[in-house]
């Protein structure tokens, strides 16, 4: 085994922050590169590639005024070493234009710099809807400049409140009058426009937003994929816009936009979550709203604009009810057809009532445009099984626990009624089991005989849906705004007997690109690997929730436990930059974040009422710095400062000699929870990161004070947890141990104690299993990677029998529990916190891991470990810089190590063997191979190498396992 040194330092892992130093902004070290040794040529050993603005490949309809451009190096095939020594990025406002040379937008003329990340555009001003075309050339390390790259393009948005013509429009409808009549059936309204179109259409743009999720429609189709608009946020602040691309989809004459609304996140029901939480008072809530703008531009150079008003029809449609939690009610008597085309009579309908009008709820908050993917239908399931388990009721086996929708097909008589209910399990006697996904524990009745949820509330707050047919032929229901977290099916009242076909389930999740991929020998963690993916993705629904059926709420907790495994697997740069602005905007008091976000009114273990325990809270911070280290956002760091350093602050203010003594601690621990040791911990953690953003963004008064401030609650923690001379930090316990170790809290002298406490906790006390939380599962898995007990890692994630991964893939998990012990009443089975162990997979397996003072992952580590048994490793990474990629295969005693690493980028890599000297790299001698940089080595069973870009492969003796 091998011990790492401790760098006690990560602005991720929150210390250290004084080893922070460049900023984002301005010309790194490195970038005078540019050699004037030789002329300027086309043949650049590098070309531009993958260009973005604003995180994302042509954005429609986007409201950053000066957007921010970035792009990928791709070196030539065989060359080492490259980076980019100088750029020119052109803009204009035609692709004709810029062909030719013309940049009539923005030219930056040659920029001595390394920088490809969020370079902000400083050219002229630019207006609502205006496209700009660009690209960008870039000179390599010896002075030659690229041919430029494909042309790209971004598109404007509405930049001003003034641009939008129209106003919120409602169907006039009020609130019930009393949470009983909440129950009773309330119609999703339907608004159409009819408008005519007579003449060659040259662009087309729809910019819409709800209150209420929406669809919207043109001349009878959805006008795009998207589901679930609008993204949750606190909606009196902020209300996100979809910009669609109308152009192609009229007919000459007359056209019809249309609109449903659901009740979404903004006109939830009064339901008493856990019995005492009722959302309405917590969130901006009234009826369902429209904002719709259509702006056409002719071939002639005239416009026509159609905006939401009271021109607008309104009337009822076919869905009677909908909730985010209880489902949906869908009368397909009562549909309308062709209410969203041509040529329907709507003299019956009624007009749009302006939503001021009839103080339908709180005023929305400030129009911006969408900055994350929206969700979409990611995937298909089959039922894999159906069973009749009792007359007329059938239950269905997607095989699969996931959250979206189910679709139902069916054929039968007008009126009949099918009824649809989801759950995670089954009841020994096949049975469904819906206990673990109802809404908010709400079960039963309170002992007074009132119900748990409220006046009206269902007793058992399942979810499901119904569907009433038509009749007359075959017929197909899938729902609109709602959506559940389920494996499992129950359908009753269908007309005859279902088969396989009847049911289909449709995944739905924020549509984040992937971003990594790992695969092993061993088949369990491959097994745990997939199905960590989903379990994430079942929790992405433009926040990233606990669970998707029984709360559906962003805890910051489960992000501050799991976000790094997110950032592996997936692109999250634009929507973490959406939660940092969800916890900002959900802020208590003072300046405290909350333990949700938007805050729903769940608090505990603070010093004030409505702030988050210390933990949750930490999600704000944290999440920037991993923006800034992983993606390079400066920006974000300048914009949320404040309000991350208001709230430790706040919390200098509350500690009790820098200790903190309230917390929720390890949520789910099988261990007592060391409640002041985490809450002090994360103190620590959090003071050190706002010393960072102050030394990223120059503000050196501020560093220090921060560092100082960091300093004392070390030394105040050291002294109230540490047992001198033992290493046993609080109660000793594997999350105490891990999170002092993890978080560089432990004094050098008593490091090898404490590991051996930690790794005796693992081995003696738990026999070889895991007994974490919510915190301390990463923190235990990083510290026994980091001080050289990978090993113990390995056999603990690897261990089948209870406590761990291995029982729940055992007992059949497709999706990660909630707590360790399978529940078939209460927790969830859809519980993203414990999947730290991917990020795992890539840090310590894979050896992929950020530098502390990475910029955009410009500088990085590979240093796989090797643990006995494991005999191939396949891990690749998708940085904002291109492909990292760490493989290696230990084969008849030898080692196979392939590595790959970006443009603009530098490794550390770490080569186990047990003889230095069989090293060979595409089958030379180390000495013989120019392009390596041989680093001292710091342990006796490894070889250490500096590497620029390229792609490498090393073979050596196989190392001692």
């Amino acid at each position: 085994m091998r011990r790492r040194d401790f760098l006690k330092g990560s602005l991720v892992a929150g210390v250290g922050a004084a080893r922070i130093t460049r900023a984002a902004t301005g010309v790194y070290p490195n970038s005078q590169a540019t050699s004037t040794q030789r002329p300027e040529t086309d043949d650049a050993l590098i070309t531009p590639v993958d260009l973005r603005c604003e995180s994302t490949h042509h954005p429609l309809g986007i409201d950053a005024h000066r957007p921010r451009l970035s792009w990928k190096l791709e070196a030539t095939a065989g060359t080492r070493n490259q980076i980019q020594s100088a750029y020119r990025i052109t803009v204009a406002s035609t692709e004709a234009l810029l062909v030719t040379g013309v940049a009539d937008l923005w030219d930056s003329s040659r920029v001595l710099s390394t920088r490809q990340l969020h370079i902000e555009y400083d050219g002229r001003p630019l207006t609502s809807g205006e496209r700009c075309f660009w690209r960008v050339q870039v000179w390599d390390a010896d002075g030659r400049i690229s041919v430029p790259s494909r042309i790209s393009w971004w598109e404007m948005g509405l930049l001003s409140p003034e641009d939008w013509t129209g106003f919120w429009i409602s169907d006039g409808s009020e609130q019930p009058a009393t949470e009983e009549a909440s129950y009773e059936d309330d119609p999703a309204p339907l608004f159409r426009r009819s408008f005519h179109v007579d003449k060659p259409v040259k662009r087309a743009r729809l910019y819409a937003a709800g209150l209420g999720y929406y669809e919207l429609r043109i001349n009878g189709r959805a006008v795009s994929d998207h589901v679930l608009d609008p993204a949750w946020t606190r909606f009196d602040r902020r209300v996100y816009y979809t910009c669609h691309d109308l152009t192609d989809e009229f007919q000459s004459g007359e056209n019809v936009l249309g609109a449903m609304l659901g009740n979404g996140w903004y006109n939830p029901l009064p339901l008493r979550m856990w019995g005492r939480v009722n959302l309405r008072d917590h969130l901006a809530v009234g009826r369902p709203q429209l904002m719709a703008q259509l702006i056409i531009e002719y071939e002639d150079g005239s416009t026509q604009t159609v905006a939401s008003d009271e021109s607008w029809r309104v009337s009822h449609g076919p869905i009677l009810r909908n909730s985010v939690y209880l489902g949906e009610e869908y009368d397909a008597r009562l549909e309308r057809p062709g209410w969203d085309r041509p040529g329907f009579d709507d003299s019956g309908w009624s007009a749009a009532s302006s939503a001021n009008s009839n103080g339908s709820g709180h005023a929305p908050g400030e129009l911006r445009a969408l900055p994350i993917p929206p969700i979409r239908v990611t995937a298909k399931l089959t039922p894999v099984s159906m069973s009749e388990i009792g007359p007329g009721v059938y239950i269905f086996d997607l095989g699969q626990n996931f959250a979206g929708w189910v679709r139902l097909r069916v054929e039968g008589p007008r009126g009949t009624t099918v009824r649809m209910r989801m759950g995670e399990l089954l009841y020994p006697d096949g049975t469904l089991n819906p206990m673990t996904a109802v809404a908010g524990q709400i079960k039963g009745l309170n002992e007074d005989g009132t119900h748990r949820g409220g006046p009206g509330s269902p007793e058992v707050a399942w979810q499901s849906n119904a569907y009433t047919l038509r009749g007359g032929g075959a017929e197909e229901y899938t729902p609109r705004f709602t959506f559940h977290g389920f494996r499992y099916v129950e359908v009753t009242g269908f007309p005859g007997r279902p088969t396989l076909e009847s049911i289909e389930g449709l995944r739905l999740n924020t549509d984040v690109a992937s971003a990594g991929s790992f695969s092993c020998s061993n088949e369990r963690f491959n097994r745990l690997h997939d199905v960590v993916q989903w379990t994430f993705l079942s929790n992405l629904f433009s926040v990233q929730s606990d669970c998707p059926a029984r709360e559906k709420f962003q805890y910051g907790g489960d992000i501050v436990a799991s976000s790094e495994m997110a950032i592996f697997n997936y692109d999250m740069a634009s929507f973490y930059a959406k939660t940092v602005s969800d916890h900002r905007d959900a802020v208590q008091g003072d300046g405290w974040f909350t333990e949700t976000a938007p805050f729903v009114g769940i608090s505990a273990e603070n010093y004030v009422e409505d702030a988050g325990p210390i933990g949750w809270g930490l999600a704000h911070p944290l999440l920037l710095a991993q923006l800034y280290q992983y993606y390079g956002d400066r920006r974000i760091v300048e914009e949320h400062f404040e309000a991350a350093r208001t709230w430790v602050d706040l919390l200098e203010r509350y500690a009790d000699g820098y200790i903190i003594d309230r917390c929720i601690g390890d949520h789910e621990s099988l261990d007592p929870k060391p409640i002041e040791l985490l809450a002090t911990a994360h103190f620590y953690q959090a003071a050190s990161l706002i010393a960072g953003f102050a030394n990223i963004l120059g503000r050196s008064q501020e560093e220090d004070h921060y560092r100082q401030l960091a300093l004392k609650i070390e030394t105040a923690f050291v002294e109230r947890f540490l047992d001198p001379g033992t290493g046993r930090f609080g109660i000793a316990t594997q999350s105490a141990q891990a999170t002092a170790l993890h978080l560089g809290l432990v004094p050098e002298g008593e490091v090898e104690r404490a590991t051996k406490r930690m790794v005796d906790e693992v081995l003696v006390t738990h026999d070889g299993h895991i007994a974490t939380g919510i915190f301390g599962t990463k923190y235990l898995l990083n510290a026994l990677s980091m001080t050289g007990h990978a090993d113990v890692a390995y056999r603990m994630v690897d261990e089948p029998s209870y406590p761990g991964w291995g029982y729940m893939l055992e007992n059949g998990a497709t999706t990660l529990w909630e707590t360790w012990a399978e529940s078939d009443d209460v927790y969830s089975q859809n519980h993203p916190m414990f999947g730290s162990v991917s990020e795992w997979f890539y840090k310590s397996l894979g050896g992929i891991n950020v530098e502390e003072s990475a910029v955009g992952f410009d500088r990085f580590r590979i240093e796989p470990d090797m643990p006995a048994g494991l005999e191939w490793v396949d891990a690749s990474y998708e940085s904002v810089r291109g492909t990292i990629r760490s493989s290696f295969r230990l084969e008849d005693d030898r080692l196979h190590f392939d590595v790959e690493i970006p443009v603009n980028t530098t490794a550390l890599v770490r080569l186990p063997t047990r003889d230095s000297m069989s090293v060979r790299e595409g089958g030379r001698l180390i000495a013989e191979v120019s392009s390596i940089r041989k680093l001292p080595a710091t342990t006796p069973d490894a070889v250490r190498f500096e590497l620029g870009s390229g792609r490498y492969s090393f073979t050596a003796v196989a190392p001692l396992v």
